[in-house]
């Protein structure tokens, strides 16, 4: 009985090494794989994790770029508001000062237009002067007109013959009338302050004669002057320097035209009474001295 048991104890221990040495080899092989497999996974995770790193920096410098750009869009967006709001205050400006330079146009014009009404008080005092003068003597129609331009009138055939700068004698009474009217329109102390000139224009038609029209109608104006002078001594004495002898030959003609009619009407002796103008130039200079120093202010 004793020598059974031993034999079977001696065949099992020798059947159990070699079983427990397979299932050892084949736990390490087991567990050598799966050491790979962690190695090769830890591997790839590795270099996932590169990558997604790669990315999150790629990812992470794109958004600073794009903070940068949107400070710079920030930037620029700040910067036009306050270049609208500079243009606007310039505008805001500029809309001031046309209103304010039309507040002096508008006072200028009043100015100007004030002096306007001036003259044709003026001219209108020598014409009421003239014709009170002249009475009912003469006929004042036929001799004596006012043209457009507030210039007086006087028929040419009435004073002088054709070609001829002799004043005729039916004509003087005209003349010696028109020296007393013109002593009393410069003795009006507030008609004459704007008066700077009283001028005797001779005028001749298109057609030439003996005389020169240019020599004709200067000699005219001359004789006309001459005779104011000569037949009233106290205009000369008082108001002689406000007179003045011009001759303007065929060059203004006041009807255009190569016929009797228009020769008629252009031969002529027209006075015009010419006012002073520093008064304009005074209200001009002061208007543009004053819109000068509002630019300049609001320039500045």
């Amino acid at each position: 009985m004793k020598a059974r048991k031993r034999y079977f104890s001696e065949e099992s221990s020798e059947n159990f090494w070699p079983s427990f040495t397979d299932m050892i080899s084949t736990i390490v092989l087991i567990l050598f794989f799966l050491i790979l497999l962690s190695y090769v996974q830890n591997i790839v995770v590795g270099s996932n994790l590169q990558n997604a790193n790669k990315e999150l920096e790629l990812a992470n410098s794109k958004i600073v770029s794009a903070k940068e750009r949107l400070r710079e869009i920030q930037s620029d967006v700040e910067r036009a508001e306050m270049a609208l709001q500079l243009s606007q205050d310039k505008i805001d400006k500029q809309e001031k000062v046309i209103l304010e330079s039309n507040k002096e146009l508008g006072d200028l014009r009043a100015k100007l237009r004030s002096l306007g009404l001036i003259r044709v008080n003026v001219l209108k005092q020598v014409q009421e002067s003239i014709e009170n003068e002249l009475g009912n003597n003469i006929n004042k129609k036929k001799l004596v007109s006012v043209a457009e331009n507030g210039n007086i009138i006087l028929n040419e055939s009435i004073l002088f013959d054709t070609g001829s700068a002799v004043i005729k004698e039916n004509s003087k009474e005209l003349l010696n009338k028109l020296a007393i009217s013109f002593e009393k329109i410069l003795d009006d102390e507030k008609v004459r302050k704007y008066i700077d000139a009283i001028e005797i224009q001779g005028h001749a038609d298109e057609r030439k004669g003996n005389i020169p029209n240019s020599v004709l109608s200067a000699n005219r104006a001359t004789a006309v002057v001459d005779y104011l002078m000569k037949a009233n001594p106290n205009l000369k004495a008082k108001y002689g320097k406000y007179f003045a002898a011009s001759g303007y030959s065929y060059f203004r003609p006041r009807v255009k035209g190569s016929n009797p009619e228009a020769w008629k009407a252009n031969r002529r002796i027209e006075i015009s009474v010419i006012l002073k103008d520093p008064s304009i130039r005074k209200l001009i200079d002061e208007y543009l001295d004053e819109s000068n120093e509002i630019f300049t202010d609001k320039q500045q």
